[in-house]
């Protein structure tokens, strides 16, 4: 079945001449989680990203801080704001903020200046594999952290929440505390462990948070071979938990360009619903991003 529309709830752009981007600059390694990245280290546009989209009738995005340095994270909002307000794309900016800086709170009140702002990500994953970890800490046990996460609400923001199982009791117990900040897991929680014991606690966990939601998106997280077997049961599993109305289908290009084509990512997601509802497939794929966002 066709699916009549998509909003993208998970995008990213950049213009390397002018903000910088510290995972995007060489000398490029393939230690980390993503690999090299050197393949997608160029300047990627709204125009290239419709020529990765091209046949998926996209009607919207939601444009997720795409890494760069913290200095320049006003830098890069402001870039696509003006983007948007040119083209009317990106239709949501989520911008970056470091939520364990002190001074965060000024950041927060000039990113709300502009008027496509929804929410802030500052990616906090922490593994105990140093191949793995983004952090050199678990934010999570930050009291700072969690003062900068609590301004949110004063902003009316939401949060992008990109972190791994090891981590979800504490997003939990954090989520829980601060119930008028909506979350939005990232990458379908980033089960890369190969005992999916943990995620599965974690997930469940949260879905019974009502104000926490989750993005489909990032296999190439998983496993860099991804298949559709490997991929379906745990895409069923995450829609069991949080229904139909708390689940985002999303594209994560062009990091996930690393590890799959758009297409072959979208046609495994329509592939997994064939056989839900016209309408709960609209959800998945475009009104519940809608909603969440705010477009």
């Amino acid at each position: 079945m066709k699916i009549p529309r998509v909003v993208d709830a998970h995008v990213h752009l950049w213009d390397l001449k002018h903000i910088r981007y510290p995972w995007l600059t060489p000398p490029f390694t393939s230690d980390g989680p993503n690999g090299s990245v050197e393949a997608i280290a160029s300047d990627y546009l709204l125009e290239n990203y419709f020529a990765d989209a091209q046949n998926i009738n996209v009607k919207k995005l939601v444009h997720i801080e795409a890494g760069a340095n913290a200095e320049d994270a006003l830098s890069e909002t402001l870039w696509l704001q003006s983007l948007a307000d040119k083209t009317g794309f990106p239709h949501a900016i989520v911008a970056h903020a470091s939520l364990n800086d002190l001074a965060v709170e000024s950041l927060l009140e000039v990113h709300c200046l502009n008027k496509n702002v929804r929410g802030i990500r500052h990616i906090i994953n922490w593994h105990p594999n140093p191949a793995l970890t983004y952090t050199p800490k678990n934010l999570l046990e930050d009291p700072v952290f969690k003062r900068g996460y609590k301004l949110l609400n004063k902003f009316g923001l939401s949060f992008d929440l990109q972190i791994y199982p090891n981590q979800m009791g504490q997003a939990y117990d954090l989520a829980k505390a601060n119930p008028n900040v909506p979350v939005i897991i990232n990458h379908m929680g980033m089960p890369v462990d190969k005992d999916k014991k943990q995620w599965q606690q974690g997930m469940s966990l949260l879905s019974s948070l009502p104000h926490v939601s989750v993005k489909v998106s990032g296999f190439g997280f998983i496993d860099r071979r991804w298949n559709f077997e490997g991929m379906k049961d745990l895409v069923t599993q995450t829609i069991d938990w949080f229904g139909t109305d708390r689940v985002m289908f999303a594209s994560d290009f062009p990091t996930d360009k690393l590890f799959n084509s758009f297409k072959q990512a979208y046609d495994v997601y329509k592939q997994i619903v064939c056989e839900l509802s016209v309408q709960e497939q609209d959800a998945l794929f475009a009104a519940n991003a809608e909603r969440i966002y705010r477009i």
